[in-house]
């Protein structure tokens, strides 16, 4: 039986397991997959213990280690180079650990499954941190024309522009945000989480908009997600998708199967509604 996990701190909330092992039975695939809560300190310590086992094939790496699976790993992808993270872990065949970082495909993936047009579009980035980074490649990659990142501290956005490949990026305060208008705003702050907004929002602001996008998910819509639908815009999305995605994109480097993905969403929705 091949065997996966999920390593966090904390990770008693984490769905990888029900998501993974919903795209084994699609494909007949015969897996474990569990939830490990490693020290904070002492990732890099349970990782090696988990790929010694002859089973052990990948992992799933969430926060707040995925710097450390970065630095753990031998890493070839550019979105967990442009990132410093890695969430996907990989034995080869020669004893190596491969890192990859997943999210920034399963956003996009997301993004083009629900109708959101990528190609030649400016987007708006709220945030800087390391779900941000994460995501810069894989959107210049769908074709996007511009994008603009946005953060709270002006430094931390211009260093993840420094530190990406592309010129075509822009950076401003969260504040000054409503100076532009963009096609596509994607929020990856935590604003939602604590019921705020990542940014002031106004119908000028949001003229040009043609969806929005949280990383964060709920049971209901973020107060992000319904500022927006109130003020005209028409394609609200939550980070669910880029959840079911991010996953799928990892078993895909395991198993080289491709999972539905569309089904799994329904049933990962209805999972979080109880």
């Amino acid at each position: 039986m091949k065997k996966f996990a999920v390593f966090g701190n904390p990770i008693a909330q984490s769905l990888s397991p029900t998501i993974h092992q919903m795209f084994a039975q699609q494909v007949g695939e015969d897996i474990s997959y569990e939830k490990i809560l490693a020290p904070e300190e002492g990732f890099v310590g349970a990782a090696k213990a988990f790929f010694a086992q002859k089973e052990a094939i990948g992992c799933n790496v969430t926060m707040p280690f995925k710097l450390d699976a970065y630095n753990f790993a031998h890493v070839d992808d550019a979105a967990a180079n442009d990132a410093k993270a890695v969430n996907t872990l990989m034995k080869t065949a020669d004893g190596k650990v491969s890192g990859f970082n997943t999210d920034g495909i399963g956003l996009v993936n997301d993004l083009l499954n629900n109708g959101v047009v990528l190609k030649d579009k400016h987007v708006l980035l709220l945030g800087a941190g390391g779900a941000a980074r994460g995501v810069v490649s894989p959107l210049f990659t769908a074709g996007i024309n511009k994008l603009t990142i946005a953060n709270r501290t002006l430094s931390r956005a211009e260093q993840v522009a420094k530190e990406s490949q592309y010129s075509e990026i822009d950076v401003m305060t969260l504040e000054d945000v409503t100076s532009i208008t963009p096609q596509i705003i994607i929020n990856s702050t935590s604003a939602s989480l604590n019921g705020a907004l990542p940014c002031n929002m106004s119908a000028a602001f949001l003229s040009k908009c043609e969806a929005v996008y949280d990383m964060v998910y709920k049971n209901s819509p973020t107060p992000f997600m319904q500022e927006a639908s109130k003020l005209g815009v028409e394609k609200s999305l939550d980070g669910l998708g880029m959840l079911v995605e991010q996953a799928a994109a990892a078993f895909t480097i395991w198993t080289g199967a491709k999972p539905d993905t569309a089904e799994v969403v329904n049933k990962v929705r209805e999972i979080i509604k109880r």
